[in-house]
């Protein structure tokens, strides 16, 4: 009970602060000449790159000159799965992260509304948003099925070309109240239901706002019919693609949100009911949030877990920071074994972002949060060895290769680095997985650890920059950067089996020596050892 009276508590004081933001912002808006230029640009920008992510029939009003209509997904299982937005580098389409990044960009855009505003961003900020909303509403037909993913990763995988080629078939593949997928729906909920409360606060738009308050009450329901499991138990063809490992937390993030945006007391009770269940407050390992795992952001909702949570992430002299895989690199980045290897501005930026979040909430630790998230800011916007803003199109330091077929002006996907050497079209705002542990960025496109981009991973940069525009802050560290990007070439690892493989031949050569002068000595020996003959 105390911790469902504490949810309450929070999500009272969210819905205040929301309120009181949309007042501030609409009367920041009517002056946006102190708006720093520089974050203004970064978040057109980056709703810029959202738009060379959508699938389907463009609209006439499309501001990226080198994307055309392409593959609208009505052939398939006769049902109409076109629009939405392609993923990541590539032209397959998931339901997983997009539910994800649309929480986190709802989210977002109801904390800093007045960033958007001030910027005169709103506008573009709600088309992103209902882009995402529209899809999510035709992959779920009815009450009973979900689509999860367009696509074959087998097919896809293969082709590095323009959305104009894009291969077929492009099979979908769905869950159902027979074959379930409790994280998936869960989060598609969660999308849904944040995505209504922005549109009726902030878009004065009740009509849509209920529409997908509907569709989040029902897809709620398909998460919670049993059995529980991860849906890549009932679409195989998700497994290595987007895979969870639990549906726990998705299923309070779900209840949550959709306490928000309802009001409806059932589903605070349902959020309180899966927490206790799934022990989440007993919980002692603590891991980044990102579209697998929203421990992270359900501990900034139920609020009373936030601090351990956040000190655990990004404070090493913290007593329970043993239990977090996270620490700073030499050059200041957050980087977290096992999460960062693979996009190192994703955990970053989602702690940032919670982080900000939970920062007004708790006095005591706000200035410690604030400044953890000012940091990592300024560190992939440029204030890092490489001086390089890990966001696409804003500076000569930015990355050149991003990781995307449409981008690249390529068809060769043997020669993914060379033809072209250089990234045909600049892919305006997208956020590229970033700089090793060491702080090192390469820039090459075949390595896509580094320069893939994807939804997720500017979902929370859209949230961080309004938080910029909101608080005035000074400008970005990029603007001040003169200088290239210092050359690094990457140092040859030996690897384990190659290194083994050298010790073995070592060895054979080595033993063939000794084996030889062995030989030799006892030859010597039988010639020159023996007892010798005297003459009389």
């Amino acid at each position: 009970m105390n911790y469902l009276k504490k949810t309450l508590f929070l999500f009272a004081l969210l819905a205040m602060m929301s309120t009181m933001r949309l007042s501030i912002g609409l009367v920041e808006a009517q002056d946006s000449s102190t708006v720093n230029p520089h974050y203004a640009a970064l978040l057109n920008n980056s709703m810029w790159f959202y738009e060379a992510q959508r699938s389907g029939k463009l609209p006439s009003n499309n501001r990226v000159p080198w994307r055309h209509t392409s593959v609208e997904d009505e052939q398939d299982q006769n049902h109409d799965l076109s629009g939405g937005y392609y993923d990541a580098g590539d032209y397959m389409k998931f339901t997983l992260p997009l539910a994800h990044s649309l929480t986190l960009i709802s989210w977002g855009g109801m904390e800093w509304y007045d960033g958007y505003t001030r910027a005169n961003q709103s506008g573009y900020l709600q088309s992103t948003i209902r882009w995402g909303t529209d899809w999510l509403l035709k992959a779920h037909p009815d009450a009973n099925t979900l689509y999860v993913q367009v696509g074959s990763g087998k097919i896809d995988n293969n082709y590095w070309g323009p959305d104009t080629g894009i291969p077929t078939p492009r099979p979908s593949y769905a869950i159902t109240n027979t074959a379930t997928g409790t994280d998936v729906a869960a989060m598609t909920a969660a999308a849904l239901a944040s995505a209504s409360s922005f549109f009726r606060q902030m878009g004065n738009d009740t009509t849509y706002a209920t529409t997908l308050l509907n569709a989040a009450q029902s897809v709620f329901a398909l998460a919670e019919t049993q059995p529980f499991q991860t849906y890549t138990k009932a679409v195989p063809e998700a497994d290595n693609l987007y895979q969870t490992n639990k549906y726990s937390s998705q299923l309070v993030y779900g209840a949550l949100w959709l306490y928000k945006a309802s009001g409806n007391s059932d589903y605070r009770g349902k959020a309180s009911h899966y927490y206790d269940q799934f022990n989440l407050g007993e919980t002692r390992s603590v891991i980044p949030m990102d579209w697998a795992d929203c421990s992270g952001a359900v501990s900034i909702l139920v609020y009373h877990a936030a601090t351990r949570w956040l000190d655990t992430m990004i404070d090493p002299s913290s007593s329970s920071a043993s239990s977090s895989p996270c620490m700073f690199t030499k050059g200041g980045m957050l980087w977290c074994d096992g999460y960062s290897d693979s996009n190192s501005m994703v955990p970053l930026q989602d702690t940032a972002l919670l982080a900000l979040l939970y920062s007004r909430l708790h006095p005591p630790k706000s200035k410690q949060y604030t400044e953890f998230a000012t940091k990592q800011i300024e560190y992939m916007l440029g204030n890092n060895y490489m001086m390089t803003p890990y966001v696409c199109g804003v500076h000569m330091n930015s990355p050149h290769n991003p990781h995307h077929a449409g981008a690249s002006g390529g068809t060769d996907i043997g020669k993914i680095d060379t033809s072209p050497p250089e990234e045909l079209y600049i892919l305006y705002g997208a956020v590229v997985g970033g700089p090793n542990k060491e702080d090192l960025f390469y820039d090459e496109r075949s390595d896509w650890k580094q320069t893939e981009v994807a939804l997720d991973y500017n979902a929370p940069f859209q949230g961080l920059v309004a938080y910029q525009i909101s608080t005035n802050a000074a400008d970005p560290p990029y603007v001040t950067i003169t200088s290239p990007r210092p050359s690094v070439y990457r140092s040859f690892v030996f690897p384990g089996w190659l290194l083994a493989a050298i010790i073995v031949v070592v060895v054979f050569i080595l033993a063939g020596i000794g084996y030889c002068l062995w030989l030799k000595r006892h030859g010597l020996k039988q010639r020159w050892g023996g007892p010798k003959a005297y003459q009389v």
